[in-house]
Formats: C-alpha cells, structure tokens, sequence
C-alpha cells in the first residue's frame, strides 16, 4: 500500500487558512505581503504569519510560504531579513521559482525545506533531478503534464512530487502570462494577475477600427482563452497510483465556501481510497459537493491527453454553483441548542438550509428561530457580517459553514 499523499489547501487570508485545516487538509500555502504571486489574495502579516504557524502547527499540521516572484534587483534587498523571519517563526517550507532566490535560501537559511513552484515549469525528470542535486526538497510538477509523464518522472527520480488536481487551468504556460501586464499594468508574474484571459474578446480588422467581429459564431463575441477548471477527483485512484507525494488544490483568491467544500471532498475521496483500496468507488456525493462552490465546467485539463476545445469555454467566462454561503457558526451551546452565526448573506425565517460542518454529518433544516445580539427575535438577518442566533436541529461544530441552495 502506497503512503497516503498529503492534501495541500489554497490559504489566501487567516480565515481561509482555519477552514482548509480544519476541513480536512494535511497543509496550506500561503503568501507573506511580498514576494508570493497573489498579490490581490488577502495574503499575511508578519504577525499573521506566525500566528498561522501556530495554529497549524497545534493540529499537527504544516504551513508552505510562497516565495515565488521573478524578482527583480530592486526585490532583492529586503529578502535577507524575510527569509530569516520565516525560519525564525518555523515555516515548514518554502516554495521558490527563481534560481537566484532558490540560492539566497541555502545560504541564508540553509536547514529550510525548500520546494521549487510550478512557475518553474517542472515538466520533465531531468530538470526534476536537477532540482533535487541542488538541494530541493521537493518539485511541484506542471499542470501541463500527462498521468504518463508523472509515472515516469515518479519511477526516475527520489525527490517528494506535487501536482495540482483542482483548480483554474491559465491560458498560459504554467501562469507565464504576460496579458495582465499588457492591459492593465499588472505583472501576473509578480502577484498581480487581473485575469485578462477570462474577458470578453472580439476581432477589429484594421482598416475598419470601431467595428467588432465576433470570433465564433455568437452575437455575444467570446471567450475564446477561457479555460475549465481542473477537476481529478473522479479519478483520485489514478492520481495515487502515480505515486506523487502531494494533491494541490489551487485557490487562494476564492472564497471560504470554496476553500473548506472542495478540501473536505477530496479529504473524505482519499481517505475512502486507503480505507477500501480494492472496492473503491467514487461517492457521487463528493461530486456533487463540488457542483455546490462557485467553479466552471470541469476537465481534466492535461491529465489523459492534450486539450482539445471541449476543454476551453467560448460564449461565456461565468462560474456556476448549485449553492451560496449563508452563514457561519461561531460557537454553539448544547445545552439550549442555540448557535452564534455570524451572516454571510440574507437570510431568513422559513428558508431551508443545509449544514456543512468540518467533521460532523451533513443536514438539512429550516431557519424556524432566530434572535440578534441582544436576544430580541428577528425574522429576517440582512446586514453584512451580522452576528445572531440560530436554533439548530443538531449539534453543530465551530466553523461550520451554513449554505441554502443558489437563488440565480
């Protein structure tokens, strides 16, 4: 039996950080407010840092820092005393692009686990192998990489693996996208993708400026660079057998909802696979757990063969999700059976809902009781971020994530 591979979660903000480990996942990566490429992804404060450390770390668990800018001479300076800073708060490791940054770490803190990002397009074992004589710890393979790649590059080479298996495919080259800067100013290479690939485009014929022609056949123009998201759950057995080290889910730019549904699927789809190797089955219900976050249509990207259109989307860059974030618990009293939920969107007495909870059963009720802050009854929480309470049919954990099904 192969080890269990580790889950890694997206970790955008302290918020999203708790959810992905309490959700299920073995890790998170994150970024510090520089030096990492999700400039606009909430991110974390030095204080924030080593709080995220600890909070891992008391649930066993680990925390990856991203470091994985192209940087430029003028990024270097401040470098020094950031990398000391991390190794000084106990981050697991860190994960590079940039061979000049990848040296700067093995002086300056030579005991860090270092991991080479998926920026460094990782796409074969000799540059894998590479990697590993220089002294990484691990490789975070290309998203444009077959299952027969990866057995191979796993069978040749002894460093640990990670792949990503859910999440936006980019247009680009392993994000090598230079669309952002051009349009908009903002380097993608350096945290600040605006995500111009997921815009509306049209043909304008030189001589006749003004005058837009639709690509495709549609009175709506297209999208023509518009990408399905990653989905390998339905084909997590494969994906163990490949014998990779480390499932990613990309995300850091999304929200809790996202974060802690898709997370918990993949944590209950591989622990079923260890638990029950030889009379393994996809539970329909982790699937449909993923149709509930806001996604676009799925694909398995690179994973069985190259791309063809059926992979790319082109009348529209709109997300679908079959449910919304409502509310989330934040302490519960069993003995009067009350919950404290801070709102995330209207809601209302009479609405059903559905309970999501980190590690207890899901249910359904209907919202029959709620009060404010000063134990006033109310029918109706409509303000952002509003704290009240709630009468639940069943216990329910801190952390718990209270959705009803999508009102379009």
């Amino acid at each position: 039996m192969r080890k269990k591979p580790e889950l890694l979660a997206p970790a955008g903000n302290m918020e999203k950080m708790k959810m992905a480990l309490l959700y299920g996942a073995d890790a998170v990566y994150l970024g510090g407010k520089a030096y990492g490429l999700r400039a606009f992804g909430g991110n974390f404060s030095r204080e924030e840092l080593k709080e995220a450390m600890e909070f891992a770390h008391g649930l066993g668990k680990k925390v990856y820092v991203t470091v994985n800018i192209f940087p430029h001479n003028r990024d270097l300076a401040a470098l020094p005393d950031y990398l000391r800073y991390l190794q000084e708060i106990g981050a697991d490791a860190l994960l590079v692009a940039d061979l000049g940054i990848f040296t700067m770490c093995r002086e300056i803190v030579p005991e860090m686990e270092l991991h080479i990002s998926t920026q460094a397009n990782n796409t074969n074992w000799a540059t894998v192998r590479a990697w590993q004589a220089l002294g990484a710890k691990r490789v975070v393979l290309a998203r444009e990489m077959s299952l027969e790649e990866i057995r191979e590059i796993r069978q040749k080479c002894d460093v640990d693996l990670e792949m990503f298996v859910h999440g936006a495919m980019c247009i680009s080259y392993s994000g090598r996208c230079l669309l952002s800067n051009y349009f908009t100013g903002r380097d993608a290479n350096m945290g600040s993708c605006a995500q111009s690939c997921r815009w509306k485009y049209a043909l304008v014929e030189e001589t006749r400026p003004g005058k837009y022609f639709p690509i495709e056949e549609d009175e709506r123009g297209t999208y023509i660079m518009n990408s399905k998201d990653m989905c390998l759950l339905p084909h997590i057995a494969d994906v163990i057998g490949s014998g990779v080290e480390s499932l990613k889910i990309e995300g850091r730019m999304k929200s809790v909802h996202y974060v802690a549904s898709v997370v918990k699927a993949y944590r209950l789809a591989i622990d079923a696979y260890f638990d029950h190797p030889d009379d393994f089955h996809i539970d329909p219900a982790w699937t449909e757990e993923l149709e509930k976050v806001s996604h676009r249509p799925y694909t398995t990207g690179f994973y069985y063969h190259q791309p063809t259109k059926d992979d790319q989307l082109y009348g529209t860059s709109s997300y679908i999700q079959t449910s919304e974030f409502v509310g989330l618990v934040r302490s519960y009293d069993k003995e009067k059976g009350w919950a404290l939920v801070e709102q995330r969107n209207n809601m209302k007495l009479g609405q059903e809902i559905e309970v999501f909870q980190p590690t207890g059963p899901l249910f359904r009720q209907t919202i029959r009781a709620m009060r404010d802050e000063d134990g006033e009854e109310i029918a109706v929480a409509p303000h952002p971020q509003q704290l009240l309470y709630m009468k639940m049919e069943q216990p329910v954990e801190p952390y718990t994530i209270l959705r009803r099904d999508y009102q379009a």
